[in-house]
């Protein structure tokens, strides 16, 4: 059984995850988040620990923002977009038990205190922004260190938030070019 709480998006989340793993699950229910919810979501927080497991899209993204804003300290986990899309719907719901235990594995924990372990120079050197197939290759990176696809920005963030340290990056970088 995982020890945190995982918080998903919708009742089809809850069904693949249980699939997948024993765990307790809270389901936020989309964007509302009414109160009721989040004060479950802190209470678990507080006495077990979160993941926020969310949609690979712009909701799950929204979600996944405004719940790590008002409770400190979630884990955060991953799934890539194409583990997650069946006849074009994208959702935790399509994705397969290794592909949520994967990304359940490699959650990561947010950092309270500001890092600037990676700076946009490594983004750079490493073709990750302004070139061609950038988005692509910070897709991909995403998968190999569990931290999911986002835009230059966001993917930066992501590195520093997330406690990606210099040696896993390294080895992504290696991983990514073979």
């Amino acid at each position: 059984m995982i020890k945190e709480i995982i918080v998903v998006e919708g009742r089809d989340d809850v069904s693949a995850i249980k699939r997948a793993v024993d765990a307790e699950i809270i389901t936020t229910g989309g964007f509302a988040l009414p109160p009721s919810v989040m004060k479950r979501i802190e209470r678990a927080a507080k006495h077990r620990g979160v993941i926020i497991f969310t949609d690979p899209d712009f909701a799950g993204e929204k979600i996944r923002k405004i719940i790590s804003s008002q409770i400190p300290n979630c884990k955060h986990a991953f799934l890539p977009k194409d583990k997650a899309i069946k006849d074009g719907d994208i959702g935790i719901e399509n994705a397969s038990p290794e592909s949520i235990r994967l990304a359940l594995k490699n959650a990561k924990s947010e950092r309270v205190d500001k890092r600037e372990e990676f700076t946009q120079r490594d983004l750079i050197e490493n073709n990750l922004i302004g070139s061609e197939r950038a988005s692509y290759r910070r897709e991909e990176l995403g998968k190999i260190l569990g931290i999911g696809y986002g835009n230059a920005k966001q993917f930066l963030s992501r590195l520093n938030n997330y406690d990606v340290s210099r040696e896993e990056w390294n080895e992504a970088i290696i991983s990514l070019e073979e």
